[in-house]
């Protein structure tokens, strides 16, 4: 072979291996790049999801918290752990227990002595019946008799039941520890839920056991392993009955944020990789997991690689055709063409890939949307369509004024949706106790009254009010409009079967206090509940109407507040006054 020709083929060679080499390695850092980007995409999905379960699981255990807390205010439960040996008085609290324990939706409600041993159970008639056993060795009760209070994930003895136990102590008025009570949430109805949902969800202990999780398989596996002192400590609390702890063995693959991993799990499904993100929940002692594969993957790596590709190959040709162009006009016009057909390929291709990635991300954010408030808005939505109806006609007959007349009542119905929906974002927010602001109580009474409009015109409740502007104090708006609906919605209910609803509202201003009193119609309360009205529990309405905590509840926070709130009969009805500390002038 000549040398000229044989210089001609080796760098024919050459260039082949340089284009194979570098599609090989734009083909290799595309799908790098697409397999880091797809898990910190599904990284942030899971964030957002972990947010949910972990809101979810905390309203739920909020939901129950308040229950022995009020319970153990209670005079007839004091009264039983001062005497257990009273039969009628037992079997009394036995059947208020099993009441109290349905109304409320929770699994078991029950009474244990200061020794530990059950007096009173809502299951006193059932064959797992918790009544005469002792639970003194439980950490629930050792955390109540210590620190007044307590929360406890376990197996249940009698049962054999997992469930969450949060137990209240309660005390004489000397402070003499007379018991505790305790409630059990068996949270099996939340695990089914979880069970449609994608990805693995767990919920570990302070001790790294998965103690709920969305596939049953997965339960009571350990996170890490656990010392002998650790397995001797729950051996003797029971905490987990007979349960084999086996691990859950896991590798490190790569660390993407401080919560947010990539391993490689060997779970009973078999060795998988997948997106491993924790949640803490302080309040609970938990640490909420999310274990996900992204479908997209494999799809979303071909698209990177592909457009990397034909990026490369556009370069690569580019590149082939400006060597070649130095030869002849007709090879120069025949590359020309070629890579003209290259570019537009390889060009369409990108550009579907970049739509599938816009469309992708589009139905991901569409996911995580909620309706919400339609029932509030619903109103303000027909009377626009009924606008929008007659103003056609409007519109056809030639109306012009009428119609811009219609257009401004529109304009008004959506202000009156925005300002709704403002404020419900606002009320709805959780706001810790104890916050202070200076505060007007006409101010307060009219967003209470705003919650409250589409009720009030649908039931024809006529409303008389005498507000002084200058009646200010200091508190929490958001707490003292909870009050304020509370006592609202009392005598809504109140007037519900009066042939005329009338609601009278004053504010005032009297010495160094401020007063509201709210005055409905509905015929006043019985001499006999006047006095326990504010009791907790303590009710007037049907069965399944509500629990007894809502007047309790808005008396502890007036309280709170520096404040009192006292009932009393008025000419036509029940009259509620609520009066407050003045705050002091500028």
């Amino acid at each position: 072979m000549p040398m000229p020709q044989r210089q001609g083929h080796y760098r024919v060679v050459l260039r082949l291996l340089l284009i194979a080499g570098g599609l090989l390695a734009s083909v290799w850092l595309a799908g790098h790049y697409a397999e880091r980007r797809a898990w910190e995409s599904r990284s942030v999905e899971a964030r957002e999801q972990l947010q949910l379960y972990g809101q979810s699981l905390h309203t739920l255990v909020e939901r129950f918290r308040s229950v022995p807390e009020v319970l153990a205010l209670d005079s007839d439960i004091r009264a039983l752990l001062r005497a257990p040996d009273e039969r009628l008085l037992r079997r009394a609290i036995n059947q208020r227990l099993q009441r109290l324990n349905q109304a409320a939706g929770s699994t078991v409600l029950y009474l244990l002595d200061a020794q530990g041993t059950t007096l009173a159970s809502s299951n006193w008639r059932e064959w797992s019946s918790f009544v005469g056993n002792n639970y003194a060795f439980r950490p629930y009760f050792q955390d109540a008799v210590a620190q007044g209070a307590g929360r406890y994930f376990a197996v249940g003895v009698t049962t054999g039941i997992p469930g969450y136990f949060l137990s209240r102590a309660v005390y004489a008025e000397d402070q003499r520890l007379l018991g505790v009570l305790v409630v059990k949430l068996e949270l099996e109805d939340l695990q089914r839920e979880w069970a449609s949902q994608s990805g693995v969800l767990l919920v570990a202990d302070r001790h790294g056991v998965v103690i709920l999780s969305s596939r049953p398989a997965w339960r009571f596996r350990a996170l890490q392993p656990l010392s002998n002192a650790t397995q001797e400590s729950l051996a003797e609390v029971r905490q987990y009955a007979e349960q084999a702890l086996q691990p859950l063995p896991s590798e490190l693959r790569r660390e993407l944020d401080a919560s947010s991993q990539w391993r490689r799990v060997d779970g009973p499904e078999g060795l998988r990789d997948y997106l491993w993100q924790r949640l803490s929940l302080a309040e609970e002692g938990w640490t909420l997991h999310l274990l996900s594969e992204p479908n997209n993957l494999g799809e979303s790596l071909r698209s990177y690689r592909l457009a990397a590709a034909g990026v490369w190959m556009t370069l690569a040709f580019l590149l082939l055709y400006l060597a070649q162009r130095r030869k002849t006009q007709r090879l120069q016009a025949g590359i020309r063409e070629r890579l003209e057909r290259e570019v537009a390929l390889r060009t369409a291709e990108l550009r579907e890939a970049q739509d599938g990635l816009v469309h992708a991300a589009k139905m991901a954010a569409l996911g995580q949307m909620s309706a919400a408030m339609a029932h509030e808005i619903n109103q303000p939505l027909t009377a626009m369509q009924m606008q929008l109806g007659s103003l056609r006609l409007l519109l056809d007959s030639g109306r012009q004024d009428e119609v811009r007349e219609g257009l401004q009542r529109i304009d008004a119905l959506l202000q009156r949706m925005a300002a709704l929906t403002g404020h419900l974002k606002t009320f709805a927010r959780k706001r810790p106790a104890g916050l202070s602001e200076r505060l007007g109580l006409g101010d307060v009474l009219e967003q209470a009254l705003q919650l409250l409009a589409p009720r009030l015109r649908s039931e024809q409740v006529q409303i008389h009010s005498e507000i002084d502007e200058g009646a200010q104090v200091l508190g929490d708006a958001i707490r003292l409009e909870q009050v304020l609906l509370n006592l609202l919605n009392n005598a809504l209910d109140a007037m519900a079967n009066s042939p005329q609803r009338q609601l009278q509202i004053a504010i005032r201003r009297e010495a160094d206090s401020c007063v509201l009193s709210i005055a409905d119609s509905g015929g006043g309360i019985a001499e006999q509940d006047l006095a326990h009205i504010f009791e907790p529990f303590y009710t007037t309405k049907p069965v399944g109407a509500g629990l007894g905590l809502g007047l309790a509840v808005s008396y502890g926070i007036v309280r709170e507040l520096g404040g009192s709130l006292q009932a009393r009969n008025g000419e036509r009805g029940a009259v509620f006054e609520l009066r407050l500390p003045a705050a002091a002038n500028r």
